[in-house]
């Protein structure tokens, strides 16, 4: 799902609720606050004299909702079945499929190239179409394809029951929640955000970028903060300071903050709804996933301001798939 374009990105910042930090590690130890920075340029390019991994387009099916299924699999340089991996599920927004994330994210070109830095942990990148009922981007808004909210809202079952099962049955994968990551944008991070703080026993890592409407009201996101301030060993939140759904994400921080779960909360001045923020988001998510205490990367300077106050009306952007109710425009 493709927006205008935007400023280039400046400096990421990094808010940080009272008494939390970054990372959370098992046992009530944590770590100092690592800073973010913007992605350098070419963080996405493929390159050449690197070792790159492997997309592959995967047919299932579903034991849900029945027929069959498609997801795209990324597997990196080197997979072997002789060793073990962790597993990044990666959800899409409400106009793509399983196909979203490959064609405008690159995952594969970003984690290539994070490999060959030694920044990321080797990992299986999951994409897989977040419908519950399975069908392709031009549905699923209302109408005859249903609505939007209820077939992703209800994928969760697809997830556990399909997805996650499918891949450590057929991939070399480290199979517990300490190795398992959920993350999405927009629909997809509404997505994470419900499934993954409901599933903290499934997932130890969980990331909403832009995250939109269909994320739940922050009151209800959590049942038990303490049990999530215990478990999550990274809590990522991120949004565009010029994204119309900026205040989804800000919801969900202030509930963090006043809740006291550890989290990050990154806002990206400058940015829209769009995948050059994703991208970013990816950039830096996957280099903090799956460390062990102690492992994160090398913190960098950030410039740290308050995110801008804004006015949201009722009209659809011009850029809404199908002209659906959001995104919204935001008034400048």
């Amino acid at each position: 799902m493709q927006h205008k374009t935007w400023m280039a990105i400046g400096a990421f910042i990094l808010a940080l609720p009272m008494g939390a930090t970054a990372t959370q590690n098992q046992g009530g130890n944590q770590e100092e606050p690592k800073a973010l920075t913007s992605a350098p340029a070419g963080f996405d390019a493929k390159r050449d004299g690197i070792e790159h991994g492997k997309l592959e387009t995967i047919e299932y099916e579903s034991k849900v909702s029945g027929g069959m299924r498609k997801m795209v699999v990324y597997t990196p340089p080197g997979y072997s079945k002789d060793s073990k991996y962790p597993v990044l599920y990666l959800l899409h927004g409400i106009g793509g499929d399983h196909n979203e994330w490959p064609k405008g994210g690159v995952p594969n070109l970003i984690l290539d190239n994070l490999y060959a830095e030694k920044k990321a942990v080797p990992m299986i990148v999951v994409m897989p179409n977040g419908r519950s009922t399975g069908e392709g981007p031009s549905k699923g808004f209302g109408g005859k394809g249903g609505n939007a909210m209820q077939v992703f809202g209800a994928f969760d079952k697809n997830l556990l029951g399909d997805v996650i099962p499918y891949i450590e049955a057929h991939y070399a994968v480290k199979a517990d929640r300490e190795h398992r990551a959920l993350a999405g944008l927009s629909m997809g991070g509404g997505q994470a955000l419900n499934f993954g703080l409901n599933n903290l026993d499934t997932f130890a890592w969980v990331g909403g970028f832009s995250s939109a409407p269909n994320t739940k009201q922050p009151a209800a996101l959590i049942k038990d903060h303490a049990e999530a301030a215990k478990k999550l060993r990274l809590l990522y939140v991120a949004c565009g300071d010029k994204d119309s759904l900026f205040n989804i994400s800000e919801g969900v921080h202030k509930m963090l903050e006043e809740n006291k779960v550890p989290h990050i909360y990154n806002v990206i001045p400058g940015g829209q709804h769009d995948f050059k923020v994703w991208k970013n988001d990816l950039y830096q998510f996957s280099q903090l996933v799956f460390r062990e205490p102690g492992q994160a990367p090398a913190p960098s300077k950030t410039t740290q301001q308050g995110p801008p106050k804004k006015e949201v009306d009722s009209r659809p952007a011009s850029t809404n798939v199908n002209n659906s109710a959001y995104l919204q425009r935001a008034q400048r």
